[in-house]
């Protein structure tokens, strides 16, 4: 079985917890079938030690791109991020896109902005991008469309049927997180039903939003194991079909 982390944070894992090293962290993640990692970078501080990780390992890919909430550094212009983005290494772009919960609308212009610059780079340079969306489900999809994104995921999806159907429509894959298996998630559960087969991704987020049944403890890349057992679950196959699948979507969306 061969199960891909399409989003995890592995430059913020305590590797400490498990095992002591990255080799290690791998090496457990290995163990529960999950072969595969796209490191995001969420700053350009931190592009470096995300590219490294990909260029040290193999079974790493990096991206590059500026989350939404993140106001203290560098903000890359288009040809910023294209010159960053021009390495093998780099198969994505992100992450971006929009966050009201930590900004307020009224106040994210600079938000809306980036995201735009960010949108231009992934379809200048054919590389998918990566979306963080919250509570901003309107203005992520109007931008998409003004700027005629061309390729992505929504990653750690959260959000409702009618926000999934009109990211399906522009082209976009659902990429699910350990939120799944949290108890307070039904609605997310129902959604996730719903999503064609060929548009499905699992991920972790790690170090974030560790999943059932390890919540409450440090998260890694290897509990993408977990999410994908949750989804088979829901979807009501097994996880050899929903490992498969995912890895299937992965290629074709960063690699074809």
């Amino acid at each position: 079985m061969h199960i891909v982390d399409s989003h995890c944070h592995i430059d913020r894992v305590d590797f400490e917890q498990f095992g002591g090293s990255v080799e290690s962290m791998l090496a457990h993640a290995n163990d529960l079938s999950v072969k595969e990692f796209l490191c995001v970078c969420i700053d350009l501080e931190h592009f470096d030690e995300v590219l490294s990780f990909a260029k040290n390992h193999t079974q790493i890919y990096a991206s590059v791109g500026v989350h939404p909430t993140e106001q203290e550094g560098k903000d890359p212009s288009v040809k910023e991020l294209l010159a960053l983005a021009d390495d093998d290494n780099v198969i994505a772009i992100g992450e971006t896109g929009l966050d009201y919960f930590h900004v307020k609308q009224e106040s994210a212009d600079w938000q809306r902005d980036r995201f735009r610059r960010h949108i231009a780079a992934s379809n200048q340079s054919g590389k998918p991008m990566i979306i963080h969306t919250r509570e901003a489900k309107a203005d992520t999809i109007q931008i998409m469309t003004e700027e005629k994104a061309q390729a992505g995921v929504m990653h750690c999806f959260s959000e409702d049927w009618a926000m999934a159907k009109a990211a399906l429509d522009l082209g976009f894959y659902i990429s699910f997180s350990g939120i799944i298996t949290f108890k307070s998630a039904q609605a997310l559960r129902e959604v996730a039903k719903k999503v064609p087969a060929d548009r499905l991704l699992v991920e972790t987020d790690s170090p974030y939003l560790t999943p059932v049944p390890n919540r409450g403890k440090p998260n890694s890349p290897a509990y993408t194991y977990y999410v994908a057992e949750k989804l088979a679950e829901i979807r009501g196959v097994s996880i050899e079909e929903i490992a498969s699948t995912t890895t299937d979507n992965f290629k074709r969306l960063f690699f074809s």
